[in-house]
């Protein structure tokens, strides 16, 4: 069974407008995953994806710890545990096809972190909100 991508939706904003665009972006790099295309363009759009993740996880850990977000031991280890899911795909797409890498980056996106928007993202936004009012300044 073929999985549809998860679209963005007002639904998983956190509220954060930089966390909120990272997510985003996070979705339609994985929308840019298909099936057809050359096994070297999906493995650059791959590597790409995987560095964007390392960024996006880190700034948001950032923002944790500046708010003394008491989760943060916990949410760090489920950010290390989606790098290394990404990192053995990196790992693995070389003996993959085509269909089975775009199928592999939905599940990561549509399962994974999506349900980790919804339910450890959302967690430390009370966090945020007490520390920076509705929008929190750079780190």
């Amino acid at each position: 069974m073929k999985l549809e991508l998860a679209e963005w939706s007002s639904t998983i904003e956190v509220g954060v407008p930089t966390i909120d665009a990272q997510h985003r972006q996070l979705f339609e790099l994985a929308a840019s995953f298909r099936g057809n295309g050359d096994q070297i363009r999906v493995l650059k759009s791959l590597a790409m994806l995987t560095e964007y993740v390392k960024v996006h996880l880190h700034e948001e850990e950032e923002l944790m710890a500046a708010c003394h977000y008491s989760g943060l031991e916990a949410h760090r280890l489920l950010h290390a545990d989606f790098r290394q899911m990404l990192y053995e795909l990196l790992e693995n797409a070389k003996q993959m096809t085509l269909d089975e890498i775009a199928e592999e980056v939905k599940f990561l996106i549509n399962g994974w972190f999506y349900n980790h928007i919804l339910v450890a993202d959302f967690a430390y936004m009370p966090s945020v909100r007490a520390k920076f009012g509705s929008t929190p300044k750079p780190t």
